[in-house]
C-alpha cells in the first residue's frame, strides 16, 4: 500500500512539513514573531530569498537559450526540446528566473524556479560552475501528466542541477541534468 492514499494527501503533508521545518522550535508559540535564530532551516532560506535589497541590488541579468536536450533513452515519442527564459542573479550568486520552454512531447510549458550558482567550484579552474533550482514546472498535461512526479493540472515540481563554464564576464555554456530523463545545453548571457 502506497504511503498516501493520493497525490492531495501527500502534497498536504509536504506543504506541513515545509510550515514546520519554517517555524522551527517556535511552531507552538503562536502569532507572536519568530527571532531570527529560532526560524528553522526552510525560515533561514526563507529570509535569504525574500530579501528585496538583495534583489534590487548588485547583480545581473542573464538572458538563457537551449537549444537542445538529449535524452538518456529513445522514445518515438519524443520531439525536440528547447528553451528560452531570464534570469535575476544576485551579488552574492542566488538567483531567480522563469523558462519557457516546449517539453519532450512536443507540449509548451515553462518553468519558474529559485537557485544558487557556484563559481569556481574546482580552486584550479575558476571559470567552472555549479548550479541547482527548484521551482514549479507546468505543462505536462494529457496522457504525458505522469511523466513528471505529484502533477496536478499541469503544475509539479521540478528541480535542475548543473555544470556550466564561463567563458567571458559575460557568455557561459552549461549542462543541466533533467532528472533521469536527459541533459540540456544551455547557453547565457549576462547583462548589468
Amino acid at each position: 500500500m502506497p504511503m498516501f492514499p493520493s497525490r492531495r494527501s501527500a502534497a498536504v503533508f509536504l506543504v506541513t512539513l515545509w510550515l514546520a521545518l519554517a517555524r522551527g522550535p517556535a511552531l507552538a508559540a503562536g502569532p507572536d514573531p519568530i527571532p531570527p535564530g529560532q526560524r528553522g532551516i526552510v525560515g533561514q532560506l526563507w529570509d535569504t530569498v525574500t530579501d528585496e535589497q538583495a534583489w534590487a541590488g548588485d547583480g545581473h541579468w542573464r538572458l538563457v537559450i537551449a537549444p537542445t536536450a538529449l535524452h538518456f533513452h529513445y522514445s518515438e515519442e519524443h520531439r525536440h526540446v528547447w528553451a528560452i527564459g531570464v534570469e535575476r542573479e544576485r551579488a552574492d550568486h542566488w538567483l531567480a528566473g522563469i523558462s519557457y520552454f516546449s517539453n519532450s512531447f512536443g507540449q509548451p510549458s515553462a518553468y519558474a524556479y529559485l537557485g544558487r550558482r557556484f563559481d569556481g567550484v574546482l580552486g584550479s579552474l575558476p571559470q567552472l560552475y555549479a548550479q541547482g533550482s527548484v521551482g514549479v514546472l507546468y505543462g505536462y498535461k494529457g496522457k504525458y501528466k505522469n511523466k513528471v512526479p505529484l502533477n496536478v493540472g499541469g503544475f509539479s515540481p521540478g528541480a535542475l542541477i548543473g555544470m556550466g563554464w564561463q567563458f567571458t564576464p559575460s557568455v557561459g555554456v552549461a549542462l543541466h541534468l533533467l532528472g533521469d530523463a536527459g541533459v540540456m545545453l544551455q547557453f547565457g548571457w549576462d547583462f548589468p
